[in-house]
C-alpha cells in the first residue's frame, strides 16, 4: 500500500498488524514517484486517488512503470457529474458543489481517462459504473458522510460563504427529516492491461 500521509500508512501498518496481516506492507509514496522497482508489480488498485493527481500523464506513466508486463490496474474514480441530490434549492447547490470542485484537481476524471491510459501505453480492458444509492438517510451513509465533508471546505471557495454552506446543509437535514432524502453518485471502474508476456 502507498499513501502520501505518514498517518494513513501508520493506521494501515497498525490495522493489518492486529489482523495478523504480515504479508501486508505499506510505504509513504506518491502516485508520480512510486516506491518500487520496474516491472514488480502483478497488480495496482487505485482507489479514489486520479482525480487528486494534476499530473496524470506523469502518474499513470508511473504507473506503466511499476507493472509487469501482463499486469492490470484498476482504477476507481467519481464523476462528480454524475451526482443527483434532492435539494429545495438547486441554483445553492450548485454554487456549493461547483466550490467543492476545487478540492480535486479532475472532479470529472472518469470522462477522459480511457484516451489518458491509451496514451500512457495500457490497454483499456473493462469499465464499469458503480453506483452509490442513497434513497434514505443514514448518519453513517456515504451522502451522510460527504455532506459533512462538503459543508466543511466549501466556505471561502468560489463566492460560497459559511451561511451558505449551513443553509445548504440545513436544507438538506430538512428534507431528510422530512422523508426526502436521495442521493447517487456514480464511480467508475477502469481495469487496464500493460501488454506483454
Amino acid at each position: 500500500g502507498v499513501d502520501r500521509s505518514d498517518a494513513m500508512v501508520a493506521m494501515a501498518r497498525a490495522r493489518c498488524e492486529e489482523r495478523g496481516l504480515a504479508q501486508a506492507r505499506f510505504e509513504v509514496g506518491d502516485a508520480l514517484a512510486l516506491p518500487c522497482e520496474d516491472q514488480s508489480i502483478d497488480a495496482a488498485v487505485s482507489t479514489q486517488v486520479y482525480e487528486y493527481v494534476a499530473d496524470m500523464k506523469s502518474a499513470l506513466a508511473e504507473l506503466h512503470r511499476v507493472l509487469k508486463p501482463g499486469a492490470s490496474a484498476f482504477i476507481l474514480d467519481t464523476d462528480w457529474d454524475s451526482l443527483v441530490w434532492n435539494t429545495s434549492d438547486r441554483e445553492r447547490t450548485r454554487r456549493i458543489l461547483e466550490a467543492w470542485d476545487d478540492h480535486l484537481a479532475d472532479p470529472h476524471l472518469p470522462a477522459t481517462l480511457t484516451p489518458r491510459l491509451r496514451e500512457a501505453g495500457f490497454q483499456v480492458q473493462q469499465r464499469e459504473v458503480i453506483p452509490i444509492l442513497n434513497p434514505d438517510y443514514h448518519e453513517h451513509s456515504y451522502s451522510a458522510g460527504i455532506l459533512r465533508a462538503i459543508h466543511a471546505f466549501v466556505p471561502g471557495h468560489g463566492d460560497v460563504t459559511q451561511i451558505d454552506a449551513d443553509a445548504w446543509a440545513e436544507d438538506l437535514h430538512a428534507l431528510a427529516r422530512q422523508g426526502a432524502w436521495f442521493f447517487s453518485l456514480n464511480r467508475y471502474l477502469f481495469v487496464a492491461t500493460r501488454p506483454g508476456r
